[in-house]
């Protein structure tokens, strides 16, 4: 067991040193040290952890969704090294640096694109992904302001969404666990149905379920007229809501809507990107307009993290229009966008970036993770027939296991039997490092999982689901 006394020195000193300083996020600290055991990490090397006790954990989850390539991937390792001899920060006001500058270009490079729209065409650094969504929701608000366009002070977001904990970002989620004792706090901001295909109704297909929420969408536009910024969303994938997956139509559809209403679209793609949903950006998804032939939306704002750096340093990156740019030029500097943090652009992280985008070129990243993710589509179809697993859902690089009682969707486990925890230390113990959404088990293994690590996923994925609900 993970709290076992016998376990080497190291990893226990290491253990009770953490404890004695440490307040650990999205953590109930008085589970530690017993119910939720620490595992002090000494190294990583590609896709495992390993431990101070010597054991090692396949990181089924990329630490929290941020490793791309592999842990300790030395060409990223050697960039950063390469950039800290030369320049390790500088203040970005009024000042540049290459790897900024080389990191927006190849970023706007990148970007989705929509036939008959401009490009996203300005790139703003932040620290984090909440930092980004900051960013995001700032511009959109005060670009109208700077229009005289006052009463344009809304955001419409979507159930089910997460955009970060800062007080900005938390505004716009809708998971009660994070927003509702904070909800004094927070701008009122207006909640759109979730296109979510778990949701369909029988005999409803993926893309009615979708369609049928941007309806609904367009009904709450149409009851605010005039007051709605921007709606932010992420594509494809609603990740800490428990990697809920909807078809890309709506995408097509919100942006529609957002266009008729005058209001700006944030692709919140801060998990969604680089890969992770099996295109580049998750927007590129969307079906092709009635009579058109190319695929894609393109979203005003576009908040990118996590994986920008390959999972090594923190960095966001928020792409803008030119138009929302220019809204911002002016003499008076109360119509600038005073926004700033102090390691924007940071240059260790801005090669790191660099250097990950440059092993999506070199090593053909994209088409690897299509074979990837088809073996593991074939691994996850086996445990489909759990009798307590009500769905199993996939995009790209994300695979997601429903547990219900008896496989029943909307017949959830008693939340007292802390189901998601208990298959959580089930997997540890096989050496699998899974981190559950509530009662829902996920994969997000880095890039470079291999098929023996698919099999250990997989099998450790299984033998926990039926170790949890043994008690059921």
């Amino acid at each position: 067991m993970l709290a076992d006394p016998s376990m080497p020195e190291p990893a226990r000193r290491w253990r009770e040193r953490d404890l004695a300083v440490l307040w650990h996020p999205c953590t109930q600290m008085r589970e530690h040290p017993d119910t939720l055991p620490l595992v002090p990490v000494e190294r990583g090397e590609g896709a495992w952890l390993v431990g101070y006790d010597g054991r090692r954990y396949l990181d089924g989850v990329s630490s929290w969704w941020t490793n791309l390539h592999g842990h300790a991937e030395p060409r990223i390792a050697e960039a950063i090294a390469r950039q800290a001899r030369t320049l390790e920060q500088v203040i970005l006001a009024g000042f540049s640096h290459a790897p900024a500058v080389e990191l927006a270009e190849r970023l706007l490079a990148i970007a989705p694109r929509q036939a008959g729209r401009a490009p996203l065409a300005k790139v703003f650094y932040a620290d984090n992904g909440s930092a980004g969504v900051e960013v995001a929701l700032k511009m959109a608000f005060h670009w109208f302001r700077n229009r005289g366009e006052e009463r344009r002070t809304r955001f419409v977001a979507l159930e089910n969404g997460y955009h970060g904990e800062t007080l900005g970002a938390l505004a716009v989620g809708d998971i009660p666990l994070y927003r509702r004792i904070y909800a004094p706090l927070l701008a009122q901001a207006l909640f759109a149905p979730s296109p979510d295909a778990y949701l369909a109704a029988p005999g409803e297909s993926e893309e009615q379920c979708a369609l049928r929420a941007a309806d609904a969408l367009a009904d709450l536009f149409d009851h605010h007229p005039g007051e709605i910024c921007a709606l932010i969303l992420e594509p494809r994938l609603q990740c800490a809501g428990g990697m809920r997956m909807h078809h890309p139509a709506y995408l097509r559809r919100a942006r529609e809507l957002c266009d008729a209403n005058g209001v700006f679209l944030i692709a919140d793609e801060i998990a969604t990107g680089f890969g992770r949903t099996g295109t580049m950006f998750a927007c590129e998804q969307a079906p092709p307009a009635a009579g058109g032939h190319a695929c894609g939306v393109a979203p005003d704002l576009l908040c990118l993290s996590k994986g920008l750096t390959g999972g090594f340093l923190p960095l966001a990156a928020v792409l803008a229009t030119q138009a929302l740019y220019d809204g911002f030029l002016d003499d008076s500097r109360e119509r600038a966008f005073l926004h700033s943090h102090s390691y924007t652009g940071n240059p260790l992280a801005c090669a790191a970036a660099l250097a990950s985008l440059d092993i999506f070129a070199s090593d053909g990243v994209l088409e690897r993770n299509r074979d990837t993710a088809e073996a593991m589509a074939r691994r996850a179809a086996a445990l489909a027939g759990q009798r307590h697993v009500a769905d199993v859902r996939q995009a790209g690089m994300v695979v997601a296991f429903e547990l219900c009682r008896d496989g029943e969707r909307g017949t959830p486990f008693d939340p007292a039997l802390r189901i998601g925890l208990r298959a959580y230390r089930a997997a540890l113990d096989r050496g699998v490092l899974l981190r559950p959404l509530g009662d829902v088990l996920y994969w997000m293994p880095p890039y470079c999982v291999d098929a023996a690590q698919l099999d250990l996923l997989a099998e450790a994925t299984a033998e926990a689901i039926a170790e949890a609900t043994a008690c059921a």
